[in-house]
């Protein structure tokens, strides 16, 4: 796997973890008898972040790795419904998008 695509992985897997810590604080938030905000107030803006770090690392991944246009943008949407990323970068892993890919003047 390329340094890039490691670091993809690593960020995807983070964004999933913080995207289900963001969700179990909401529902603890707003589903248990006596509210518990902590979670919300620890995974929002730690997801927030990680979000945005996703984003700017899948750019990075996709220039780097020459990922093709509908890749780019998979992984972008990816992002938004919660930990998406996750089956994705098994996906890329599997399709071999996280290593570096061959062109044909190499």
């Amino acid at each position: 796997m390329h340094p890039m695509g490691r670091v993809f992985a690593v960020v995807a897997l983070f964004e999933a973890f913080t995207w289900a810590g963001l969700l179990v604080g909401m529902y603890l938030k707003y589903h248990a008898a006596e509210p518990i905000t902590a979670g919300v107030a620890l995974f929002g803006p730690v997801h927030g972040v990680a979000f945005m770090v996703y984003v700017v690392v899948t750019v990075l991944a996709a220039v780097k790795l020459r990922w093709p246009w509908w890749a780019a943008g998979l992984a972008l949407l990816a992002a938004v419904p919660p930990l998406v990323t996750l089956p994705l970068e098994g996906w890329f892993k599997r399709r071999g998008l996280l290593s570096t890919r061959l062109t044909s003047d190499s």
